[in-house]
């Protein structure tokens, strides 16, 4: 039997058949290794927060069923096209499925399976970085250790002369950022003046610090996806006295620093390029059987208090390298 995940109600998803696949002109079928919970997004679908003004831009490539519910959704699968080649694919959880060649991208034989689930995160981090603009010897922060902000710190680390800051109240994010060349602060101790912020938490606490932390005529770009929470903010004296700049950045447009130079399906391959590094494995965790996704995606996109906080849970279909 071939089966795929749907969200049918807040807080309350399913396994359900599906057809097997039939390729039309242009599609390849795909196996399923692997596939990655985008927790920010997908704990949006699963508690059915889209606002409905968003439905239209929030739907995914190959999404079945509407928002709110019920709703196939996802876009982080690594499979096996039927001359073996491993595929990155933007398709929601499912074991097997046809879709269009557009929708694929080859992975490189040097970055393993389960790596390569953080493709989607890392053309995230890639175009968020081509909007920044980052400078050599500029003094960078980034607010938000979850998956994207530690991309991103991982990209700024290795433009030369430039000062990376993460900052995140979990302190078990330290060896993470760390690892990856950037220092860490807790967000009351987060460096003043910084000429570029790279706001990724997601609340209106992370954007309100990028606010206070900036240096004069400073650079905030906001990589958060907030759904249809509507944060409030204080763009009063400080934000005009030094005439900050608040940019927004988005994967569905490739970055206008690059738009005409590079498609998508070149931006896909340089992330996918991107993930030969072995330090990004700490991003990967916990590995859940795809039969068991049902009974415990509650607790990978909303874990209990006091339970440790997932960055990037992965779902197994088989034994993946």
């Amino acid at each position: 039997m071939n089966r795929a995940l749907w969200h049918v109600a807040p807080g309350v998803a399913e396994l359900r058949p599906a057809p097997e696949p039939a390729p039309r002109e242009g599609e390849i079928v795909v196996r399923a290794l692997a596939s990655a919970l985008s927790r920010g997004t997908e704990r949006l679908v699963h508690h059915g927060r889209v606002p409905p003004s968003q439905h239209a831009a929030m739907r995914g490539p190959m999404q079945e069923g509407e928002f709110p519910f019920p709703v196939k959704y996802g876009y982080c699968v690594v499979g096996e096209a039927g001359d073996g080649r491993r595929l990155f694919c933007l398709h929601p959880h499912q074991e097997r499925f046809a879709l269009p060649a557009t929708l694929c991208a080859t992975v490189p034989d040097a970055v393993p399976t389960r790596r390569a689930v953080l493709g989607a995160n890392m053309e995230t981090a890639l175009n968020a970085i081509w909007d920044a603009a980052p400078l050599p010897g500029e003094r960078a922060l980034v607010i938000g250790a979850g998956v994207v902000g530690l991309l991103c710190g991982f990209l700024l680390a290795r433009i030369l002369g430039v000062t990376v800051t993460v900052t995140d109240r979990d302190p078990s994010r330290r060896a993470i950022a760390e690892s990856f060349g950037t220092r860490f602060a807790a967000p009351e101790e987060a460096p003043d003046e910084q000429e570029l912020i790279l706001h990724c938490s997601g609340s209106e606490a992370g954007l309100r610090l990028a606010l206070e932390r900036a240096a004069f005529e400073a650079r905030i770009v906001e990589a958060s996806w907030f759904g249809d929470a509507e944060p409030a903010l204080p763009l009063g004296a400080r934000f005009h006295q030094r005439r900050l700049r608040l940019l927004s950045t988005q994967v569905g447009s490739v970055s206008p620093a690059m738009r005409g130079r590079r498609s998508h399906a070149e931006r896909m391959a340089l992330a996918l390029s991107l993930l030969d590094d072995p330090r990004l494995d700490a991003l990967l965790g916990p590995f859940v059987p795809f039969a068991e996704l049902p009974d415990r995606i509650g607790a990978l996109l909303d874990p209990p208090h006091g339970a440790p906080q997932p960055l990037c849970p992965v779902i197994l279909y088989g034994d993946p390298a």
